[in-house]
């Protein structure tokens, strides 16, 4: 009597998870990509905000009222430094690793609390107005009018979020992202690795071998 084969029991189902190493290369490579577009899309509204005009008002004179405006950069010039400062760290996330990586993504994390904090309080900040107004006045004690604040203090603070959110996704996932490549480090004792040997010419190729005398090799070694 002929045996029927019995199917096999020890094949994976079709919908079995995922081994562990793939699922954590695949989080790793999204929180990259998350970090990644976040920092430089908060840098940018950071630095785009602080050239535009973050208020309004207008200095009192004998003839009438002189119209003022400051940008991002009169009343606070934090915001601007602090973007070029995190978007500097977001590149070098990838130039250094372990205690270097969680230093510098503090570092980002840093950066973009303080866009975010100088921006919030730049939203009602009058003083680079009133000095303005004093400038054109010509008195140290002029008060400003009219005063209104634009919407770009809080595009300056939705940069500094954007930032803050990188730093963070760096110091958690930060461990499992990819560094620079190891073929430009030096050696421990600062000297450059050793170079990979030329392999020899085939001597049966003519051009081969004018190839090595240019490079003024002896072909028949």
């Amino acid at each position: 009597m002929t045996a029927v084969p019995q199917p096999r029991t020890d094949a994976a189902p079709a919908d079995a998870p995922a081994p562990a190493p793939a699922a954590a290369a695949r989080g790793a490579r999204r929180s990259l990509a998350l970090a990644l577009l976040a920092g430089a899309a908060g840098a940018s509204l950071a630095l785009l905000s602080s050239g535009r005009v973050w208020a309004r008002g207008s200095a009192e004179l004998a003839q009438g009222a002189l119209p003022r405006s400051v940008t991002g950069a009169d009343v606070t010039g934090v915001p601007g430094a602090l973007a070029v400062v995190g978007l500097a760290a977001l590149v070098a996330v990838f130039a250094v690793r372990r205690a270097g990586r969680i230093a510098v993504a503090a570092l980002l994390t840093l950066s973009g609390a303080g866009i975010a904090t100088a921006a919030v309080l730049g939203t009602s900040d009058t003083s680079a107005l009133r000095e303005k107004a004093a400038t054109a006045v010509g008195l140290t004690d002029a008060g400003v009018h009219h005063v209104t604040h634009t919407a770009w203090p809080w595009v300056a603070a939705a940069g500094g979020a954007l930032l803050l959110l990188a730093g963070l996704l760096a110091l958690v996932h930060g461990r499992h992202w990819p560094a620079m490549s190891g073929r430009y480090e030096r050696t421990p004792g600062g000297a450059r690795g050793p170079r990979r040997a030329p392999a020899p010419p085939d001597l049966d190729r003519p051009e081969e071998i004018w190839k090595s005398l240019d490079r003024g090799e002896d072909p028949t070694r």
